[in-house]
């Protein structure tokens, strides 16, 4: 893992790995002159789960400042995700949205120039469209309420450094209103799943179709145009990428980020 910039190695490229056991890195920019929202779609066995523990990690790593602010809100409270459920900046199940509220409001500051930091904040947010759809069925008023300020958050956050990373199994566009779905500058689909593809990468079918691909392994693209083929290395340390990431989750929700 490369520390102490702003670019973010995603993984490995699927090509040099298998043909020629060469880890090729594909990294991206993530400073605020570029879309670094990332959507991470893959049906159940796919590595999504892991995968998301990593990016956080990384994103911790590769924080400038040492002072971003980070949260995880885990909707079906994944065993995978076990380790973080008693830090203050993790939700599950219908507490998912408080989340949502702090990070709209730290966007709001920045962009009255209430709060004139940049240190970048980041929401996690496993399983959204479960989540939402789940909202839908309850109440359609509050579930509108929460898909606008995620669509505002995309929108608007790349230059305030504020970014949502979303992961689901299907990207259903009815979630995303307004084109919203359009608007992740990263966009990682694991596993098999041509619904998947075609909804995400449709321009790229004919190449997408050739490949087969085991768990942890898939496709990206980046800013809507550039296509690689990736594969999610291994953590050799498990405990130290928990610790990692228990550490920045566990900073105080203060008044003045809330």
């Amino acid at each position: 893992m490369t520390e102490s910039n702003e670019t973010l190695v995603l993984g490995y490229d699927l090509e040099y790995w298998k043909n020629f056991g060469i880890k090729k890195e594909i990294s991206v920019d993530i400073s605020p002159n570029t879309n670094s929202n990332i959507l991470l779609s893959g049906m159940s066995g796919s590595g999504k789960s892991f995968s998301e523990f990593g990016l956080l990690t990384k994103l911790i790593l590769t924080d400038p400042s040492g002072e971003g602010e980070y949260y995880f809100a885990d909707y079906k409270a994944d065993d995978m995700f076990e380790c973080l459920r008693d830090t203050p900046r993790y939700r599950s199940f219908k507490q998912t949205t408080e989340l949502l509220d702090i990070v709209r409001d730290r966007l709001d500051a920045r962009m009255s120039g209430e709060d004139k930091t940049r240190h970048p904040i980041t929401l996690i947010w496993d399983e959204y469209v479960a989540n939402i759809l789940a909202l839908m069925r309850e109440d359609k008023t509050k579930a509108t309420k929460v898909m606008n300020k995620v669509s505002e958050i995309l929108l608007m956050g790349r230059s305030k450094s504020v970014r949502l990373i979303c992961s689901c199994q299907r990207p259903d566009a009815v979630v995303f209103p307004l084109g919203a779905r359009l608007n992740y500058g990263i966009v990682i689909v694991l596993g098999v799943g041509k619904s998947i593809y075609e909804m995400l990468m449709p321009d790229h079918l004919d190449l997408i179709e050739k490949k087969e691909f085991n768990r942890g392994e898939g496709a990206v693209l980046l800013q809507g145009a550039k296509l690689h083929f990736i594969k999610i290395g291994q953590v050799n340390d498990i405990e130290r990428m928990k610790k990692i990431c228990i550490e920045a989750l566990s900073k105080p929700i203060d008044g003045g980020e809330a």
